[in-house]
């Protein structure tokens, strides 16, 4: 304090920034979902027991059959994979659609993106495993249509909508200074989208995409329900071979989500990395 003057120890309470209430978060870690599944086979052993002595325990039952339910597993990724590089390729032509001159163009565009986007996964899969034929002729040849091929189908369809609406969002995002600089170069519009504006877009559409198949990927059980021969099916299988032992029913379903979630949640890690790393505002 000095003479004729007072120094304020601290600032005034309307002058201090507002900060935000604190929310914790509570976030799911690898930990959790390995516990759960660890629960549920070191239990299995104990609910084993009361079944007899000459039948196989849980953990032995796994091992067993452990090579069949990958291969299931296996399938499952091809079908997703397959579903998500079919689907991208159609789903990027149709979002660039929806940006067409052509208004007429951009209005079927939309209604299509619209219409499979919001339909039941299942129902374009019965769709698509019914109504297509299994097989084709064309003249004296026969070219079979098996049904994993039509599940394919079936998966891409959503898939397609998602990314015409990733690529759609990814591209409005770009400012519209870089259309303008690139019209006082001489750009055509072609050239532009291509040279310009959809590779800046990379990095925007990547995570939302990376996320989609990490769903995709999740919802090809589905198939279970249309007779494929995918790792659900397989684990229904191996669980009536075994004489539908109900002490096996939990065990068998929990290696089957720890199978998904293994592969799963570190493309969720992945995802969550590279929105920070590229600084993408959801």
């Amino acid at each position: 304090m000095t003479e004729g003057r007072t120094t304020p120890t601290t600032d005034l309470p309307v002058l201090l920034p507002v900060r935000p209430p604190s929310v914790r978060v509570l976030r799911f870690r690898a930990w959790h979902g390995l516990a759960l599944a660890a629960a549920v086979l070191l239990f299995a052993p104990a609910a084993g027991a009361q079944t007899g002595s000459e039948e196989l325990s849980i953990i032995g039952v796994i091992i067993k059959w452990m090579p069949l339910l990958l291969t299931g597993f296996g399938f499952n990724l091809l079908i997703s994979i397959l579903s998500m590089a079919l689907g991208t390729i159609v789903g990027l032509g149709l979002g660039l659609l929806q940006l067409s001159e052509f208004r007429w163009l951009s209005r079927c565009a939309w209604v299509l993106t619209q219409f499979f986007r919001n339909a039941p996964w299942l129902v374009l899969l019965f769709f698509a495993m019914y109504l297509i034929p299994y097989e084709f002729r064309i003249g004296d040849v026969t070219i079979p249509f098996p049904d994993w091929v039509k599940a394919v189908i079936g998966f891409a369809l959503p898939v397609m909508a998602n990314v015409a609406e990733i690529v759609r969002g990814a591209v409005q995002s770009i400012p519209g200074g870089q259309w303008e600089a690139a019209d006082s170069l001489a750009f055509s519009r072609r050239q532009t989208m291509w040279m310009i504006i959809l590779p800046q877009c990379v990095k925007r559409m990547l995570p939302p995409w990376m996320n989609l198949y990490s769903l995709v990927t999740m919802a090809t059980v589905l198939a279970s329900v249309v007779g494929i021969n995918e790792m659900l099916t397989l684990t229904a299988q191996v669980h009536n071979a075994e004489g539908g032992r109900t002490d096996l029913l939990a065990p068998l379903y929990a290696f089957a989500l720890l199978c998904f979630f293994i592969y799963c949640y570190p493309i969720n890690l992945w995802t969550v990395r590279l929105e920070r790393r590229f600084n993408v505002k959801g």
